[in-house]
């Protein structure tokens, strides 16, 4: 199975059948859902959730209710800069700073209201949560294509910011559960819970990712300023 061929199926079908929500179209992102806040809601009432004081969301507007709960909740968030492209390529949401969270929390406001932080400023990571174009119920995701989520997740490790123990999380419709995936890449990140408006499934996952796949990069490592710090050594 191809996993172009799976989110264009996917993107297609959330469009077609109505359940796709702004931004439209739903084609070539993260698509938002009918039912994400209830799936932030279930997410929200999981033990994983309860644990957890600091957590790594995803910009993406299927996860904005994620993070103002987060933030309600009295957590910490991270949100990684697009492509990973600032010298802080971080930006730190901390609820005892911040007076307004439904403004905080979207797109342009993680800029304005968030604190740019270097991995080395952070703080360890409890729970990671991840949008999704597809998921199966034994965990495997697939993105919208590009990696960063993945990327995201190997530089946390660099810096022991998250581990094998790191809960992993991603919130979706449940036309996004789907029965087959294309078989996970040695880099990509499973998902311990999979989590639509409707139910929570615990996935049982695999083991996670190890660190950077330093020779998959390629150029991109120029262009993300914390790679070029590292180093592939």
């Amino acid at each position: 199975m191809d996993k172009q061929a799976l989110r264009e199926r996917i993107w297609d079908d959330l469009e077609t059948s109505g359940e796709a929500r702004f931004p439209f179209p739903p084609h070539g992102r993260i698509p938002n859902f009918a039912g994400a806040s209830e799936a932030a809601d279930r997410l929200a009432a999981t033990d994983e959730w309860a644990d957890a004081g600091v957590i790594k969301a995803n910009p993406d507007a299927p996860q904005l209710p994620i993070r103002r709960a987060a933030l309600r909740a009295g957590k910490t968030v991270y949100v990684a800069v697009p492509r990973l492209r600032d010298e802080h390529p971080f930006r730190r949401l901390d609820p005892a700073a911040i007076d307004d969270y439904d403004a905080a929390t979207t797109v342009g406001g993680i800029d304005e209201y968030g604190t740019p932080v270097d991995p080395g400023e952070m703080a360890r990571i409890d729970l990671i949560v991840s949008g999704s174009v597809a998921v199966t119920e034994e965990g495997a995701r697939v993105g919208k294509g590009e990696g960063y989520s993945d990327l995201e997740f190997a530089v946390l490790r660099e810096f022991e910011l998250a581990d094998e123990d790191t809960t992993t999380a991603t919130t979706v419709h449940e036309r996004q559960v789907v029965d087959e995936a294309p078989t996970p890449a040695d880099h990509d990140v499973p998902m311990d819970l999979v989590v639509t408006p409707e139910r929570v499934v615990r996935t049982g996952a695999g083991t996670k990712p190890v660190g950077i796949r330093w020779d998959a990069l390629g150029e991109r490592i120029e262009e993300m300023p914390i790679l070029d710090r590292l180093g592939p050594d």
